[in-house]
């Protein structure tokens, strides 16, 4: 008689989930993004399964302090479309770091994400505040190095 081995399939009921703080000073912003990830998809877990959300919250502090290599701030430029003609804005990665920390770092980790409904619900668990502080102690965040 033969022994069959299942595969472990966690439900949506079944998965707790932790807060994280992540200091973003002086982390290049594409290391940053790929651990912040990792960790809201749930693949740092034992239990992970693609088809449910066992990722955990991520708290981002520090995010105007992120770097870049090279001179990417200066020549990488985010662009967007006013949808009127010759409605093409542009800015340097510098002065959108300057300007709004928290989308240059949602923007990338969004970027590394599954392209699909499931990763909309899990971006909802990523806070990427600006300075040092944040509102989030309640929770009591553990920290994540990078």
């Amino acid at each position: 008689m033969s022994r069959r081995q299942t595969t472990l399939a966690t439900k949506p009921g079944d998965v707790s989930q932790k807060w994280h703080v992540v200091d973003a000073e002086g982390v290049p912003l594409g290391r940053l993004a790929a651990e912040v990830a990792q960790v809201l998809m749930g693949k740092h877990r034992p239990d992970y399964t693609p088809h449910v959300d066992t990722g955990e919250h991520v708290i981002v502090t520090n995010g105007s302090k992120v770097a870049m290599t090279g001179r990417k701030a200066e020549q990488r430029l985010k662009m967007r479309y006013t949808e009127y003609p010759g409605g093409l804005k542009t800015r340097t990665y510098g002065q959108v770091r300057e300007q709004d920390p928290e989308s240059l770092i949602s923007d990338a980790v969004r970027r590394m994400m599954p392209k699909n409904r499931l990763s909309r619900v899990m971006l909802k668990k990523l806070r990427v505040v600006a300075g040092a502080e944040h509102t989030f102690a309640g929770h009591k965040p553990q920290t994540l190095k990078v």
